[in-house]
């Protein structure tokens, strides 16, 4: 499945350091020193890692697996790529406006409840209101409409969570949360894809059901999170404050801009060809519906299992050795050469081997990923504003990378889908370039 007023500075605070992060309200307030972050309790981690799963899976199964189907079913074949490409380009800008817009207001939030909670409890209300429209509609049009309330309602609780995770958890810690949240996040497709099968053939069921789980494990989380309402109520700002929300100058945190390209160019990479998994099974291996939700659903559990062990791994190795780097590179890597062994499958044993390799450097890259993120924001102090804005770095692909992808298919009287995977390693590589000039991080 996305996947988004800086103060200036000084460079020195760019890498978020244990002394400051509150775990409980976020930022100190004025003329208050922040406390150091304390290693998370078991709880928290086993709820945070419920979370994220939870989030996900209500997130992600409908793009890989029911939005497709549900498209198939009201839109006549020769239409459905374009069908499928606008419903979710649209989604995907709402999704990405979404992100560091309710990340600032959730840095902002004066509840009693805190400043977490209520949007992750109202974003995934949100996202089961959004998925209930597409599951009863019977246009595209209709479709397209539930689908930007499930994604926008979906990054306001990602932002919010993401923001826990900054909250309450210490630098030295960080590689190997990330690599359990990693872990979680490709689990949620795995599940997604495995509970879809059961509902192919009740729409109802096949939108609501991963959703309904996830809304449970994410409310589960809220419970056991330690997120004390905001001490002090922030003065308001205009509107001119509100539109920096999407700003952050590179002049003054390359560090961060470059973390940022990296990611746009391997989540523009992975979803190039994501968006289209199903149907390129159905094309190219000239596989039923039903074949190619059997085939996808092994092809993803084969997936998922490399995605857990590498980036559990990764994590692991990344706060062993201090280095964050390296292993981005070498995630870049192996995603390229996967989408290279796609591109020459003509059968199904050659399309799970590159679900193999896809794992592994899927799953290297995100148990070092949110690490190295945190490691870099600009303003640590209120992480969940700054988180948004890198999310938009997952979420503006998913606006391009359907429209590009339809583009490459489309090359040569269409289904050229060697064009769309041959770009998609190439972008990989360009994207693990882009993370060499970090500094602050090694």
């Amino acid at each position: 499945m996305s996947a988004h007023v800086l103060p200036a500075q000084q460079e020195a605070t760019l890498t978020m350091t244990t002394d400051t992060l509150r775990s409980d309200t976020g930022a100190p307030p004025p003329g208050e020193s922040a406390p150091t972050v304390q290693n998370p309790r078991p709880r928290l981690v086993v709820g945070m890692a419920a979370g994220q799963l939870g989030l996900f899976l209500a997130l992600l199964t409908p793009i890989l697996v029911s939005l497709q189907l549900k498209v198939q079913s009201i839109v006549p074949e020769d239409d459905q790529v374009t069908a499928l490409g606008i419903v979710t380009t649209t989604g995907s800008v709402a999704a990405m406006l979404a992100n560091p817009f309710f990340g600032r207001l959730s840095d902002r939030t004066t509840s009693r409840f805190g400043r977490r909670r209520p949007w992750l409890v109202l974003g995934m209300l949100g996202l089961l209101i959004g998925l209930l429209i597409i599951a009863t509609a019977s246009s595209v049009a209709v479709v397209t409409v539930g689908f930007v309330i499930a994604s926008a309602s979906a990054n306001a609780a990602l932002a919010a969570f993401v923001a826990t995770v900054a909250d309450n958890v210490p630098e030295q810690k960080r590689g190997k949360i990330s690599g359990l949240l990693g872990i979680m996040q490709n689990l949620a497709p795995t599940a997604g894809t495995w509970i879809a099968k059961c509902f192919t053939d009740q729409m109802l069921l096949l939108f609501l059901v991963p959703s309904a789980i996830g809304i449970l494990l994410v409310i589960g989380y809220v419970l056991v999170l330690p997120d004390k309402p905001l001490e002090q109520k922030l003065p308001r700002e205009g509107f001119k404050a509100v539109l920096r929300t999407y700003w952050v100058d590179p002049r003054q945190h390359p560090d961060f801009a470059w973390a940022w390209l990296s990611r746009f160019l391997l989540t523009l990479a992975n979803w190039m060809f994501t968006t289209f998994r199903l149907i390129y099974l159905q094309h190219e291996m000239r596989l039923s519906t039903a074949e190619a939700t059997e085939t996808l659903a092994t092809g993803v559990l084969i997936y998922g299992l490399c995605v857990m062990g590498s980036a559990q791994a990764a994590g692991w190795l990344s706060d062993r050795f201090g280095r964050r780097k390296p292993f981005i590179a070498v995630a870049a890597v192996l995603f390229g050469v996967g989408m290279l062994i796609l591109s020459q499958s003509d059968t199904i044993g050659l399309f799970y081997c590159a679900e193999i390799v896809l794992g592994l450097g899927f799953g290297t890259y995100l148990g070092v990923d949110l690490a190295l993120v945190i490691d870099v924001l600009p303003d640590p102090g209120n992480p969940s504003k700054d988180l948004g804005i890198f999310n938009i770095a997952m979420s503006a692909p998913q606006i391009f990378a359907p429209a590009l992808g339809a583009l490459l298919i489309s090359l040569g009287g269409g289904h050229n889908y060697s064009i769309l995977l041959i770009t998609s390693s190439l972008v990989c590589l360009c994207g693990a370039l882009a993370i060499l000039p970090v500094r602050k991080v090694r």
